[in-house]
């Protein structure tokens, strides 16, 4: 699918206000009609990689906007790319299309700066049925954003206009005579592929049909949607610009021209809201198509079911909702209470355990909690084979892995001189073995996939300290952090972020559901009773982990010690590991 430039879709030709649209066609015309409208200075191809996955569940149509691609021109340029006349070109393809239903309308950059006149005027009324937008605000929108902050210049209202200032660069230029056209028909449209394969990290750019030949052309008519546009709105936005469909909306989170603030206050004219934030740059139709399918199919699904709003009601719904997420170890304590967390803000979950019943009860509390779906698979982590088979079902029956948590674990063991080589096994197969499977799997295929991802491993702080009590999951644990930082640098490249989570003693029950395989029976009951005492007084629930570990995949944190105190801890590694050394040779009672 890579490089398909809209394949196996059907092409007409409609004719609207003296121009003529090309409109290609993919997927049954009896579903439900999706139309994709490209941005600047792009052709319907940016669509190439969302078009035929939406394709398996709707009828999916993408047009060349007038001047752009294999659609004519107007003559003269100036004063033929009005919203106006580009809303007259959106209803003669949503008539031509789904005379009789209104469409599901999608927006990117410049697509979505004109859907959204199309969303927010009378005419338009009834011929849409949702919006999703992503990288394009509303010109009338961003006018009252600047009048707001021009009417009440606070320090802070300043700083965003400065900051979007600064951003808009490009537009400015827009705006001058002759040279951007000069330009996109010179070397910036050569070496526009280059560009985007660099700064915005779109993979094979240039290879495959997009962008297309058209592109120094495209560019240099697309000019005008600014001038004859930009200024006339932002001077004089429309009082009236209310949406009048559902919108869900995609931010791009490390969007070189648009600040996450624009959108301040979207909820006064879109009151059918729905907000997702992904880790990208600007092309997200290229770099994150997986997920982008994921957002419009549920969106779409959603509001065609009588539902209006899909944003999951827990914390970071707007990050995970519709996200698949494995996480393994997830019959109880760390792994359960993520696997929770996850559904509570919206993530598809596939909770994974030894434990068959545990891991199906997960799944099942997981579906009540909000996940947009859950399943259960039994594995035992340590087990190569089976982790390749998991890994294999999963990616043909769901897709590719967005997030991957490594929870599963062994016990607390015992002395070294105490640990038999089967225990130090036990031990080193659950708590790191597991590990290593688990990324290299699931990681690999992220890394083949090219849309990013993320890879939480739970260590512990057992990690960062020496102890005389339990060296072989210290060991592990310490293996385990040291991974991830491996991991991190090396994957760093291909937009996947590593974290090592590192909790203090957590009340999960560890300690006394796993003892050495050699261990005397009554002497580990005892070590369990006291341990659990220990913990339950420290009172670290799994719950606290879990939220961390959603709170570090957000911020993308290397290491995240957890609680508190933990992160208090952590610094000793550092600046004085000779105190640490002294605290774990001191003995501990019984």
């Amino acid at each position: 699918m890579s490089g398909a430039v809209l394949r196996g879709a059907r092409e007409r030709r409609v004719r609207t206000g003296g121009v003529e649209l090309c409109v290609a066609e993919l997927g049954d015309p009896g579903r439900p009609t999706v139309v994709l409208v490209h941005g600047y200075p792009d052709s319907k191809e940016v669509w190439s990689e969302v078009a035929p996955r939406l394709a398996e569940r709707f009828h999916v149509v993408a047009y060349d906007v007038r001047g752009h691609g294999r659609s004519t021109a107007p003559h003269p340029l100036r004063g033929g790319f009005t919203l106006e006349k580009l809303t007259d070109d959106f209803l003669a393809v949503a008539d031509a299309v789904s005379p009789d239903e209104p469409v599901h309308l999608v927006g990117h950059d410049w697509g979505s700066v004109q859907a959204w006149e199309f969303v927010t005027v009378g005419r338009a009324e009834g011929r849409i049925a949702s919006f999703t937008s992503m990288s394009g605000p509303s010109l009338d929108h961003f006018g009252h954003w600047i009048g707001r902050r021009l009417r009440r210049p606070t320090p802070r209202r300043v700083g965003q206009l400065l900051g979007q200032g600064a951003r808009s660069w490009y537009v400015y230029l827009l705006h001058t005579p002759v040279l951007p056209e000069l330009a996109w028909r010179g070397p910036l449209g050569r070496r526009w592929p280059r560009v985007l394969e660099r700064f915005e990290n779109i993979p094979g750019a240039g290879d495959g049909g997009y962008p297309t030949s058209s592109l120094p052309s495209d560019a240099a008519h697309g000019a005008w949607l600014y001038r004859d546009n930009v200024r006339t709105r932002l001077r004089a936005p429309r009082a009236d610009a209310y949406a009048h469909v559902p919108v869900q909306l995609v931010t791009p989170l490390e969007d070189a021209f648009l600040s996450e603030r624009l959108h301040d206050g979207l909820e006064l004219w879109a009151p059918r809201l729905t907000r997702r934030t992904l880790p990208a740059k600007h092309w997200v139709p290229r770099t994150h198509p997986d997920l982008l399918t994921t957002w419009i199919t549920e969106f779409v699904t959603s509001v065609e079911a009588g539902r209006t709003e899909v944003t999951a009601p827990g914390r970071h719904a707007d990050r995970f909702g519709g996200q698949l997420v494995l996480v393994t170890g997830a019959g109880r304590g760390i792994g359960r209470a993520t696997v929770l967390a996850l559904a509570g803000a919206g993530a598809r979950v596939v909770a994974v355990d030894r434990d068959e019943e545990a891991a199906v009860r997960t799944a099942e509390e997981a579906r009540s909690a909000g996940a947009s779906a859950a399943w259960a698979r039994t594995v035992d982590v340590s087990d190569a084979p089976a982790m390749e088979r998991l890994a294999e079902e999963i990616t043909a029956e769901h897709g590719v892995v967005d997030l991957l948590v490594n929870t599963a674990e062994a016990g607390p063991g015992d002395s070294f001189l105490r640990t038999a080589p089967e225990d130090w096994k036990q031990v080193l197969d659950a708590g790191l073995w597991g590990v290593i499977h688990g990324c290299r799997l699931f990681g690999a295929r992220m890394a083949e996939r090219g849309q990013g991802g993320h890879i939480v491993n739970v260590a512990s702080v057992a990690a960062c300290r020496p102890s005389r009590v339990s060296p072989a999951r210290s060991t592990a644990e310490a293996a385990v952090l040291m991974l991830s930082k491996c991991l991190r640098a090396e994957l760093a490249d291909r937009r996947i972020g590593v974290t090592a989570v590192c909790p203090g003693p957590v009340t999960t029950g560890i300690t006394s559901g796993t003892r050495p395989a050699s261990a005397d029976a009554g002497r580990e009951r005892r070590r369990g009773r006291r341990a659990a005492r220990l913990h339950g007084l420290r009172d670290c629930p799994p719950e606290r982990v879990a939220a961390a570990i959603l709170r570090a995949v957000v911020r993308n944190d290397a290491v995240a010690p957890v609680p508190p105190r933990a992160r208090g801890g952590y610094p000793w590694v550092r600046w004085l590991p000779g105190a640490l050394r002294r605290i774990s040779r001191t003995k501990p009672p019984g």
